[in-house]
């Protein structure tokens, strides 16, 4: 009876666990303007592109400018699904509204040199991403990492069991984890620190913290999982959801 009682507890606990995580597909969009174009880009999507994309079923997530780079935004857009991306895209090309902004904002010259696009999709241990404003300013950090083959896995469950809540110990700020469609070596997450210096800081004292230590070598007994990370320190635009 009680063998019966513990597998329909575990069996609500997953269901619970799955209804929880984010099914939505995201999408990383990052555009390298033409120089000296950044802040009309800003313009453009302050005052109309977030609306229209709103307007067209797509979902504004966070915009982020990188504190040591110029002339590039990165944001990051939610969909139902890859139809409904498509779909919404399609119809966002063709909307007179937008191709009128578009026409008036580039009188001046082209705006946009270049676009990279990265569709992704939310681990299990994500936070719920929300519209969030801080009280006292911070910055973002958005961290990649490429795992070494067949590594990936491994990599999700240190973060799933130890990596998140060591974070937050060392005052890290988890936003939100990804991974990557048709790449099964990567990670992308994103995190918020008080500025900079304190998000370096917090780093330092994670990497000697010996409960983390204790985690990773555990978790590299056969093998290390990263062979690279990569880091950007952002601050949000004053029109993102995420500040």
């Amino acid at each position: 009876m009680f063998k019966q009682f513990l597998t329909t507890m575990l069996l609500f606990a997953a269901a619970l666990t799955a209804s929880a995580q984010d099914t939505r597909l995201f999408e990383t969009r990052i555009y390298y303007t033409e120089p000296g174009r950044l802040e009309a880009l800003l313009t453009r999507f302050r005052n109309h592109t977030t609306k229209i994309f709103e307007k067209h079923g797509m979902t504004n997530i966070g915009y982020w400018v990188p504190l040591h780079e110029e002339n590039k935004l990165i944001y990051v857009l939610a969909y139902p699904d890859r139809a409904a991306r498509d779909a919404a895209w399609k119809a966002f090309g063709a909307d007179p509204e937008w191709v009128k902004v578009r026409t008036e904002s580039e009188v001046s010259g082209k705006i946009v040199s270049k676009v990279e696009s990265i569709f992704m999709d939310a681990t299990d241990f994500s936070p719920k991403i929300k519209s969030s404003k801080s009280k006292k300013e911070r910055v973002f950090e958005l961290r990649t990492y490429t795992t070494n083959p067949g590594k990936l896995p491994d990599l999700l469950a240190r973060f799933r069991n130890h990596t998140l809540k060591l974070f937050k110990k060392h005052g890290m700020t988890n936003v939100a984890y990804w991974t990557v469609n048709g790449k099964d070596d990567t990670l992308v997450y994103i995190l918020a620190h008080p500025s900079e210096e304190a998000g370096k800081k917090a780093f330092d004292a994670f990497r000697v913290d010996p409960d983390w230590v204790k985690a990773r070598d555990a978790s590299e007994v056969n093998g290390k999982l990263a062979n690279k990370v990569e880091s950007v320190y952002m601050k949000a635009t004053d029109f993102s959801t995420i500040k």
